[in-house]
Order: C-alpha cells, then structure tokens, then sequence
C-alpha cells in the first residue's frame, strides 16, 4: 500500500515553515459550470480561479511573519506524502495576519498567478 496522506512539508523561496494540521490547494484549472435552457443542456462555461496554498503555520522565533506578510512574487511548494509536489509561482501573502498565542500557530494563503503539480 502506498502511503496517501499525512506528513507535509510547506517552502517559501526555499525557507521551510512549520505546518500545522490540514493544507489545501487549487492549481487555479478553469471551473466549469453548465448552461442550460429550457430545450436541455447547452454546454458549458468556463471562469478563472486563482491558484493558491493555504493552512496554517507555526509561529517560530526565527521568522518574521511582518516579511511573510509583505512576500509577493514568491515560489511557494507545497510537498504531499504520496511524493507530489505543489508550486505556486508568482505568488503574494493573502491572509489577513493573524496569529494567536495559545499554540502559536496563524493562517497561511498564498494565491499566485501560476500553479502546477509535479509527480
């Protein structure tokens, strides 16, 4: 059996954050939706979707999440426990900023104007 799920590892240009639970991600493929009209289905449409990264990180005293925040024009990946690897390029902080003490751990999205998946 081969392993699917679990272990991550998230990069920002090459600097490794501590992830914490859950990430999702879109490699921003168009989204289709269906037209159709009272004499049956036409086709469909396609809408852009931005490419993005998200989770949560932990805060850690070697970062400065004031110079993640300002990160635009980044390459994040995003490596998965089956061995794929997520990269999102031209990309910009897109989170709000906030962190809390209890854990300290905040809320990570990157949206990017490219995404791609590498097996």
């Amino acid at each position: 059996m081969a392993r699917l799920g679990g272990t991550i590892s998230i990069k920002v240009d090459g600097e490794i954050y501590n992830a914490v639970g859950n990430f999702t991600y879109n490699l921003g493929q168009p989204l289709r939706a269906g037209l159709v009209g009272p004499d049956g289905v036409h086709g469909y449409s396609e809408t852009p979707q931005i490419p993005f990264i998200e989770g949560e990180i932990r805060d850690r005293r070697e970062i400065s999440l004031e110079t993640l925040q300002n990160l635009t024009d980044a390459t994040v990946t995003l490596e998965l426990a089956n061995g794929k690897v997520v990269v999102l390029r031209n990309a910009w902080y897109a989170s709000e900023g906030t962190f809390n003490t209890e854990e300290g751990n905040g809320a990570f999205r990157f949206e990017g104007l490219s995404g791609e998946e590498i097996r």
